[in-house]
């Protein structure tokens, strides 16, 4: 594939998708069902599929990393202490599940495994073989 501007507004975009489903699970991974991390099980499902999505469905390894590191960046971004001193990611009581770093972890290890999976290889079909008898 070389250069094309529409190669780069789909990154672009991609990158913008990113960012807003990371800032969506930053936020949303600290929703808990009783015991269980529901809000987390949902941001690390929905980021797996949405990465999957973009590298599927544009067939660029380069636009789903471009998605996972805007997921990252939001990530990063509004998990510390806010310019006001407010925090968006509490850290946990002691002995508890930090979903927060889960989250954090997650999101890379997801980025790395969807973009660096191997290309489908699609070859030409093969002439079928003739028999004579």
């Amino acid at each position: 594939m070389g250069f094309s501007w529409a190669r780069v507004g789909t990154w672009i975009v991609a990158g913008v998708i990113g960012l807003v489903y990371g800032v969506a699970g930053t936020i949303g991974q600290a929703a808990m069902w009783g015991a269980v991390p529901l809000g987390l099980v949902i941001a690390v499902i929905g980021a797996g599929a949405l990465l999957l999505a973009v590298r599927n469905l544009t067939d660029d390894r380069w636009a789903a990393l471009a998605c996972g590191l805007g997921a990252m960046l939001a990530t990063l971004v509004f998990s510390g202490r806010g310019p006001g001193g407010s925090i968006v990611v509490p850290a946990p009581a002691d002995g508890q599940l930090s979903t927060g770093i889960v989250w954090t972890i997650a999101v890379p290890l997801l980025a790395a495994v969807i973009v660096g999976w191997p290309s489908h290889a699609t070859r030409a079909a093969e002439p079928a073989e003739e028999t004579t008898n």
